[in-house]
């Protein structure tokens, strides 16, 4: 079977997408693909999912941050960067999405916005509430776990 010429193939955008979620989350590739064909199938119908076809070609994820690269169908990206930014939680766990850029080929994509995931610094405790509480500092954000769940906090509000 002969290939399309150049100029009758598909052309495509990738976004690279920043992830955050609390530090016990669990969120892995098929559920952030799943969310994602859901966000977009609620914003822009199923026409206009099918025509944006949001696929997620790399992902990881670990101790609350994580990245992805997302491919758009090109003249579609206004949609897709609006249908990402309806995710808000995955497979039940609540997650922060944020468009880091976008780009035209996989690698400049990977090579301009992956890999800046913020370090988890190691638990320690921190003072909230009154007493000394387990806590994940990551830059300027701090998720403090307090009865029931997580509270995200910035460092001045521990000072």
């Amino acid at each position: 079977m002969k290939h399309l010429p150049k100029h009758l193939r598909p052309r495509w955008r990738y976004v690279a997408v920043g992830i955050e979620a609390w530090p016990d989350a669990t969120v892995r590739r098929r559920e952030f693909q799943r969310a994602l064909w859901y966000a977009a199938g609620n914003l822009l119908g199923d026409p206009g999912s099918a025509d944006a076809v949001l696929s997620v070609l790399s992902f990881s994820f670990e101790n609350g941050t994580g990245e992805a690269v997302v491919r758009v169908r090109h003249g579609h990206l206004e949609e897709a960067r609006a249908a990402i930014a309806c995710v808000s939680e995955v497979d039940g766990d609540p997650v922060g999405v944020h468009v880091r850029g976008v780009s035209g080929t996989v690698r400049a994509c990977e090579e301009r916005y992956m890999g800046r995931a913020s370090r988890i610094t190691p638990q320690r405790d921190v003072a909230f509430e009154g007493g000394d509480r387990p806590a994940v500092v990551r830059e300027d954000a701090v998720d403090v776990s307090v009865d029931g769940g997580h509270v995200g906090a910035t460092r001045l509000d521990l000072e």
